[in-house]
């Protein structure tokens, strides 16, 4: 691309990559990393030093005529100011949560290396054997956090501790690390004793944050919640636009009611005379449904994926050639609860892949994990990222790599749920109240999330603890009682919201966007609207702003086709 802003890009993403090497090993940059970033205050004075000259440079750049040039201004200008505003906000001094901090990230760097390059390993050795490195520089700035009165919650202070524990452990997921290194086929005695070596200090070291979490508890805050302020900002970036928390709080229990209503519908022609919950229950004891051997349950989600892709192919989504290659993968021990999803290297070395993380049991349920395969993988989020890597033409690399709007992310997955439904990969009824599940455990985390972080009262109107100011133990109940979730899930969960302020909410209001967007350009085309050439408009952006892609899809959609 001729305009400015792409080597502008580049050059940020060569920087920004030396200054933050796990997030450069985490978004698959291409090159070896063994170094770790420098969490301590002045390691991230340091890095927002680098952004602020960035911002001064692109402020500088001539205007362009250019429509990707124009896009790229915008995303590499959002990127920026979320970076920096995470500095200036002190967010750096108290980021510890039980699911997307850098006490995780220190440890799924490791999953995500590239080992099969020339010196993969060696660099995997040396960030085991360093390791103690980057969580000193951490608990530096939780500690600069707690003498300027900015802590995280005792809450999450808990969560991370189990996690840290865990890791030291005789169970922990670094061990796995050598017999990794065997199974690739490593020959290298001497490499192999490094990174057995280096295991055991990774484990030291995560036995030693943890006895600092131990004695940091007491000065975390015994408030969950991080007030309207903190939450609009972390909205903010998570959605790429300013919403009305109030409204769209109570839209998060209309949404409620409308979804129980159409599982109801469900189980009266499934099974007259049971309850919603029965009925649930019923099919998470079916021998029909339940499925314990993890290997099976992830072969039986490869097939569905492999179908998907090769049915709608050509016919409602361009998938080029790399994106064909999709992983599904049991997650390492000692990570929150769920299913999550690793987008592919820049060249597609590595592969993008679905992960899942069932807890203990290692315990599945067909009916309710139908729509997550779809959700995580194709058309969700395996489809939307793959193409942001593959967009090397009109995106920039910072772009490609680097940029995820939550709101954007999570909200086209969850459209791709329903999607799915509509084109008939649903196969059983049990799937589609699968599917509904899904989205009202995400309709409930609106609710709960604005509810407990801005202190509002439950509905007079909502039939369970109605006035009531959220708390934890009611997202908790709601959630394992109301949205069809394990007890030690919805625990999981509820901790990951107040840890997370404002990510909760990113699949309903990005699918909220998404759904509008469409029936505004049906309504705007009438028999000219082009479901395909609607999801190219959405998918063309890459991962953006909502705000962007409400501007991007209504012009592109307003252009003559081709």
């Amino acid at each position: 691309m001729s305009d400015p802003v792409f080597g502008l890009a580049d050059r940020l993403v060569d920087d920004f990559a030396k200054a933050c090497p796990v997030q450069a090993s985490m978004a698959g940059v291409p090159g070896v990393f063994d170094g770790w970033n420098d969490y301590s205050p002045e390691g991230g004075a340091q890095v927002r030093q680098v952004l602020a000259r960035y911002r001064a440079d692109l402020e500088r750049l001539p205007p362009t005529a250019d429509r990707f040039g124009k896009l790229a201004r915008r995303v590499v200008g959002d990127f920026l100011g979320e970076q920096i505003d995470y500095y200036d906000s002190g967010d750096n001094l108290l980021d510890l949560n039980n699911i997307e901090s850098p006490v995780q990230h220190m440890r799924v760097v490791f999953d995500v290396m590239d080992t099969t390059v020339e010196g993969g390993w060696e660099a995997a050795a040396t960030r085991l054997e360093t390791i103690d490195r980057p969580l000193r520089a951490y608990r530096a700035a939780l500690e600069e956090g707690a003498r300027r009165g900015l802590v995280p919650a005792r809450r999450q202070v808990q969560a991370t501790l189990a996690q840290s524990r865990i890791h030291a452990s005789a169970e922990s997921s670094f061990l796995a690390l050598t017999s990794a290194y065997d199974a690739a086929g490593g020959k290298d005695a001497a490499l192999r004793a490094r990174i057995e070596r280096g295991c055991q200090n990774a484990r030291a070291a995560y036995a030693g944050f943890a006895d600092f979490l131990e004695g940091f508890h007491d000065k975390a805050s015994p408030n969950d919640a991080v007030g309207r302020e903190r939450y609009a900002r972390s909205a903010r970036a998570f959605l790429g636009v300013d919403i009305d928390l109030e409204e769209t709080y109570a839209w998060g229990f209309e949404e409620v009611a409308s979804i129980e209503s159409a599982m109801a519908e469900i189980t009266k022609k499934l099974a007259p005379g049971s309850s919603t919950r029965a009925f649930v229950e019923a099919l998470q004891k079916s021998p029909e449904q339940v499925v314990t051997d993890a290997d099976r349950f992830l072969t039986l989600m490869r097939e569905r994926q492999e179908r998907a892709l090769s049915e709608l192919l050509g016919t409602h989504f361009d998938v080029p050639e790399p994106i064909r290659k999709l992983d599904v993968k049991l997650a390492p021990e000692g990570g929150a609860l769920g299913a999550y999803y690793i987008p592919p290297s820049d060249g597609f070395r590595r592969p993008g892949t679905v992960y899942y993380a069932p807890g203990a049991e290692k315990r599945f349920t067909l009916f309710s994990e139908i729509t997550t395969a779809y959700h995580e993988g194709f058309p969700g989020h395996h489809l939307q990222c793959g193409l942001q890597v593959y967009f090397a033409d009109r995106l920039t690399r910072l772009h490609r790599l680097f940029v995820v709007c939550s709101g954007y992310a999570e909200g086209w997955a969850l459209y791709a749920e329903q999607l799915m439904d509509e084109l008939g990969y649903f196969d059983k009824p049990e799937y589609v109240l699968g599917m509904h599940m899904a989205k009202l455990f995400r309709a409930y985390r609106v609710a709960a999330d604005i509810g407990m972080h801005l202190g509002l009262s439950i509905p007079k109107s909502f039939d369970y603890c109605p006035g009531e100011t959220w708390r934890w133990e009611h997202c908790v109940d709601l959630l394992s009682q109301r949205a069809f979730v394990a007890r030690d899930f919805a625990e999981s969960e509820a901790t990951r919201y107040l840890g997370w302020p404002g990510q909760a909410i990113s699949y309903k209001v990005g699918e909220r966007v998404i759904l509008d967007l469409r029936r505004e350009m049906q309504a705007r085309l009438g028999s000219a609207f082009d479901l395909r050439r609607f999801h190219d408009a959405v998918l063309g952006t890459g991962s953006v702003g909502l705000e962007v892609l409400r501007d991007w899809v209504r012009e592109e959609l307003a252009a003559p086709p081709g």
